[in-house]
C-alpha cells in the first residue's frame, strides 16, 4: 500500500501546484564554458594518463593524426574532447575506471 500512498501524495502535490497552493522546488544547473588546451597541456593529460599517442587516440576517438596535430598545436580539440580532457586531467584514472580503456589484466578477464 505504501506505493499507492506515495502515488497519491504525489498526484495531490501536483494538483495544488497547479492550483498555486504549493511552491514547487527547482534546480538551476550551470553547464561551464568549454576549456581550451595548449599542446603543452594535451601532450601533459594523455602522458599523466600513461598512453602514447595512438592509445589516446582511440580513447578520444580520434585519428593518431589529430593527436598529433593537437600536440603540435596545428589543430585544436573541440566540443566533446575538450570535456574527455577536463575529465583526464581533473582524474588520470578517468580511462580505466570508467571502462573506456581496460588494463592488461582486465583484458584477459573478459
Amino acid at each position: 500500500m505504501a506505493v499507492f500512498d506515495d502515488i497519491k501524495t504525489g498526484l495531490e502535490q501536483a494538483i495544488s501546484y497547479e492550483k498555486g497552493e504549493l511552491k514547487a522546488r527547482k534546480t538551476t544547473l550551470t553547464v561551464l564554458p568549454l576549456e581550451t588546451f595548449t599542446p603543452c597541456a594535451i601532450k601533459k593529460i594523455r602522458k599523466g594518463a600513461g598512453m602514447t599517442q595512438a592509445m589516446f587516440a582511440k580513447y578520444m576517438g580520434v585519428s593518431v593524426k589529430t593527436v598529433e596535430a593537437w600536440e603540435a598545436g596545428r589543430n585544436h580539440p573541440e566540443g566533446a574532447a575538450c570535456r574527455m580532457l577536463a575529465l583526464t586531467r581533473n582524474d588520470p584514472d578517468f580511462p580505466m575506471q570508467s571502462g573506456i580503456v581496460a588494463g592488461y589484466a582486465d583484458a584477459i578477464k573478459r
